[in-house]
């Protein structure tokens, strides 16, 4: 039973107490728990509560006692919380049902509840509470001189409305700590992320007269800005701003239109330079020619988001103008120069531009913060430097001692046994909580090594590769970069002329290596492999029989996977940027990203227009050139992978039109 395989290493009190019992009532107690995570989501309290006596005992008993309090929270009394916070003492159900119960009294405004639980709330990784701890504060009196500028980046950061952040701004507004500007910033920021609540929430705490109007600018911005003569106040200026950005989500060329015709003369430069920079982003990201032009019309980048100048950046480096790249990093902020992407790309910018020695000094120091082994700029970065990717020296062979510590850790013990009872999001949680947030910091890296070395001893691979990923000094590769499978996938990649350097970069990617992973959209398996998808692939390659339920075998998932990728990679000419892009997103979009000009395929993997592909297509390309160096034992090169894209060569072949 793997069940009973992987917690017989674990010796954590509740569990080992839990294997004591005997096997017919813990079968009981697991069939009891399942069914409580079914009522938990279906909302049926009823059945919570009548289950609830039959998983005493377990190794989940948290997690059963948790469900059934947390889906009747909002009528609960103060002394169940304190019960059984203080029963599950130092576990995840403990600090996550406080994180609930903090929302709740935030939401009630009852701050003196709210400010005696507070102190002590491990995990400090809602943003919402941070919210209303520092709007206590704030109504207090005692609200320190940087309280403004955090609520400020707490808010920004909220994509969705949230009461917290909300209220917590409202208050700094009204002590006169947040300017008029900066709650329109929020504003905006929700206007161009399409959430008109959040847009609503801002305009109603600085311009709570303007809410009807606000109505038609989101619903109809078009209607608004050409039945409107001017804008005379601050208020109609931002409500104008508004409605471009709006329309600029829809048509870009007539919000252009109607900024340069009719309503840039009205705006300020700073409101003018934004919707500028929303214009250009909206066509940057859509690959068009236009994006630098519009770009050109904002007068000073400092008035652009991180976002706006990374698309603009984007726009420069697929044109060519090297320069124009350059100064729009140099305007973002710190934290977004510092990112890898950023700091490669102005390394890049610079040498392109005939540095000098003094130039060239600063170049190498930008290389060197960020090259290393692992990670898609960062071995662009090592290259760069001259250098190829290796396989890094292992770290110091954990002692008995602290795999025995590992292996006591009651929230890893509890998360594996979670995950082999087939409750992944819950034990997944519960894992990242004991090494990420139950200690400060999280879990040092002597600890952190240890514990992905126990996900990997019971094959919970994307629980040891997040883990060890964690680990700044030391690097195990065996842990980051694992190769389950290895005869199968191997042989069955090389057998149809595949990298398997590529099918494991990929897999990595894909699913962690998670057997029965399962996305959003119905894809499947290790290679995640669409049913559609799936049956076109067999019937391709000539498998006899396929049903759609083989999708999950192993053997199966592998072949169709790596035939599917073979004829995407063919079908690209064996661009492995161009396949892994067609993988994920499906083989029309990137038919489509390759036209243009003929550009390193780097620039081109940053200009993928979706955020989830051009994260993937990076991700694979360097898992990749990692797994490469770990198969044949020498140096690699990413550089090497990633080759030139651009349009498609009109001598050759037609491409697989069928290919889904």
């Amino acid at each position: 039973m793997q069940l009973l395989k992987i917690l017989t290493p674990l010796c954590a009190g509740a569990v080992m107490m839990a294997l004591a019992t005997p096997v017919l009532a813990q079968n009981r107690g697991d069939e009891a728990v399942l069914e409580m995570q079914k009522a938990f989501r279906k909302g049926d309290r009823q059945s919570l509560t009548g289950l609830l006596p039959y998983t005493r005992g377990n190794p989940l008993e948290p997690w059963a006692a948790y469900w059934e309090l947390k889906a009747r929270l909002s009528e609960a009394q103060p002394a169940e919380v304190a019960a059984f916070l203080q029963r599950y003492a130092g576990s995840y159900q403990e600090d996550r049902l406080r994180n609930d119960w903090l929302l709740l009294l935030g939401q009630r405004r009852d701050w003196a509840q709210f400010a005696d639980m507070h102190p002590a709330y491990r995990m400090s990784d809602d943003r919402e509470v941070r919210c209303y701890a520092i709007a206590i504060d704030q109504i207090k009196g005692n609200a320190p001189a940087s309280a403004a500028d955090e609520v400020l980046r707490l808010w920004y950061a909220q994509r969705e409305a949230d009461d917290g952040c909300t209220h917590a701004a409202s208050e700094m507004f009204s002590a006169r700590r947040i300017k008029p500007v900066e709650v329109w910033r929020k504003a905006r920021l929700g206007a161009d992320a399409n959430r008109s609540r959040a847009v609503r929430d801002a305009v109603e705490i600085v311009a709570p007269e303007a809410l009807p109007q606000l109505r038609e600018v989101l619903d109809s911005p078009m209607k608004y800005l050409t039945g409107r003569a001017s804008a005379a106040t601050k208020v109609s200026h931002e409500l104008v701003v508004l409605a471009l950005i709006k329309l600029a989500r829809s048509d870009v060329g007539q919000a252009a239109r109607l900024l340069d015709s009719k309503w840039g003369v009205q705006l300020s430069p700073e409101e003018r330079n934004w919707v500028w920079g929303v214009i250009g982003r909206q066509a940057a990201s859509s690959l068009s020619d236009d994006a630098l032009g519009y770009y050109a019309n904002a007068n000073r980048d400092s008035d652009l988001t991180d976002d706006m100048l990374g698309w603009k950046v984007r726009a420069a480096l697929r044109a060519g103008q090297w320069k124009v790249a350059g100064r729009a990093i140099d305007a973002m902020s710190p934290e977004a120069r510092s990112e890898p992407t950023w700091t490669y790309w102005k390394a890049r910018t610079m040498l392109a531009q005939r540095p000098g020695d003094d130039d060239r000094a600063e170049i190498k120091k930008l290389l060197e913060r960020i090259a290393g082994p692992s990670g898609f700029y960062e071995q662009l970065a090592l290259e760069e430097l001259g250098q190829r990717v290796t396989v890094p020296p292992a770290p110091q062979p954990l002692t008995p001692e602290e795999k025995a510590a590992a292996r006591a850790n009651p929230s890893l013990a509890r998360g594996l046994y979670a995950i082999a009872l087939g409750l992944r999001s819950e034990g997944v949680r519960e894992w990242n909580y004991g090494t990420n947030l139950h200690t400060p910091g999280g879990l040092p890296e002597r600890e952190l090594l240890a514990a992905a070395d126990l996900a990997c001893s019971q094959q919970v691979w994307d629980r040891c590769i997040n883990t060890s990923e964690r680990t700044k000094a030391s690097f195990d590769a065996n842990q980051r970069f694992p190769m389950p499978f290895r005869d199968t996938v191997v042989a069955r990649a090389q057998g149809i002329g595949l990298d398997p350097a590529y099918v494991y970069g990929l897999i990595r990617q894909e699913s962690r290596f998670i057997m029965d992973a399962r996305s959003g959209v119905g894809a499947s398996g290790l290679m995640q492999v669409m049913p559609a998808t799936a049956r076109w692939t067999a019937r391709k390659i000539g498998m006899t029989g396929f049903t759609p339920d083989q999708i999950n075998d192993r053997d199966t998932n592998i072949a169709i996977g790596t035939a599917y990728l073979k004829l995407a990679l063919d079908d690209f000419d064996g661009s492995m940027a161009l396949a892994a892009a067609a993988y994920n997103a499906g083989p029309g979009r990137p038919r489509s990203w390759r036209n243009g000009p003929v550009i390193d395929a780097a620039i081109w993997a940053e200009n993928v227009p979706f955020a989830e592909t051009r994260d993937y297509v990076k991700k694979v390309l360097s898992n990749t050139t990692m797994y490469s160096a770990m198969l044949t034992g020498q140096p690699q090169s990413l550089k090497g992978r990633l080759g030139t894209v651009g349009p498609r060569d009109m001598a050759r072949p037609e491409p697989n039109k069928d290919l889904p």
